[in-house]
């Protein structure tokens, strides 16, 4: 269900039985000459889709684009990269959770694939977005029970739900959109095979292979893409989402 979408019955529903709640969180960057600027995010968004259409229980946050995409491939001019920096995109990212904290959702998550291959050290959008959302989440604490309340009696049960991922801090988790377990069964890379595959599977409209060429390594391999040679990691992928938000299969 998307948010946009939803009337105010549907969303207080959602926030009653604790429904998933998921952003596709990515970049605009250059990724070769046959593939949509958009392709990091792309493939976030469009697998949460598939998501969707199986679990109606799962709400869609509109998606975000306007990530840290660096400029380390290729300069912007005439190639449509967008840099945003983390120290602007901070107080942007803590602005929503707060909102979304506000509202009453309480199971909150962020997909990225964009660098996500280093996501267990961090990369500056997932970072900017992780230190937000636990800045979000202790400053609605601090607000709605008081300084001190995590001493308080009533969390006694702190280290056993946490073991549960029922405390408050399970409320915003942030996700690579492929762990280490997918990554080293699929080709991972930069608008190579792998790229290029999960494009043709999920945003054939964003490829064009007639405007490939080799003179960018890090897309040579692209000629052998495939759509079908995505579907396998796509299997694996919306398996790991549908463990991580609870969704049945």
């Amino acid at each position: 269900m998307r948010y946009e979408l939803m009337l105010p019955h549907q969303l207080r529903k959602a926030i009653d039985e604790n429904w998933p709640v998921a952003l596709a969180l990515g970049v605009l960057e250059y990724h070769g000459e046959h593939l949509g600027l958009g392709m990091d995010t792309l493939v976030v968004e469009r697998t949460l889709q598939r998501l969707e259409k199986e679990a109606p229980r799962l709400v869609l946050l509109p998606t975000f684009y306007y990530g840290a995409a660096s400029n380390a491939v290729a300069v912007p001019e005439r190639n449509g990269g967008l840099d945003i920096k983390a120290d602007s995109l901070l107080p942007v990212a803590r602005d929503l959770f707060r909102a979304l904290l506000r509202v009453g959702l309480r199971n909150i998550h962020v997909y990225i694939h964009h660098q996500s291959e280093n996501f267990a050290t961090g990369m500056p959008t997932d970072l900017a977005f992780k230190l937000a959302s636990r800045q979000a989440i202790f400053e609605f604490l601090d607000k709605t029970s008081g300084e001190g309340w995590w001493g308080n009696e009533k969390m006694a049960t702190y280290y056993t739900d946490r073991t549960r991922g029922a405390d408050p801090f399970s409320w915003i988790q942030l996700h690579p959109f492929m762990d280490a377990s997918i990554i080293s069964q699929f080709d991972f890379d930069h608008a190579g095979i792998g790229e290029t595959s999960l494009m043709m599977a999920l945003c054939p409209e964003a490829v064009d292979m007639a405007r490939h060429t080799p003179d960018n390594w890090y897309a040579c391999t692209a000629t052998q893409a495939t759509a079908a040679h995505a579907e396998k990691a796509l299997r694996l992928v919306m398996n790991k989402m549908r463990r991580e938000m609870g969704l049945a299969q």
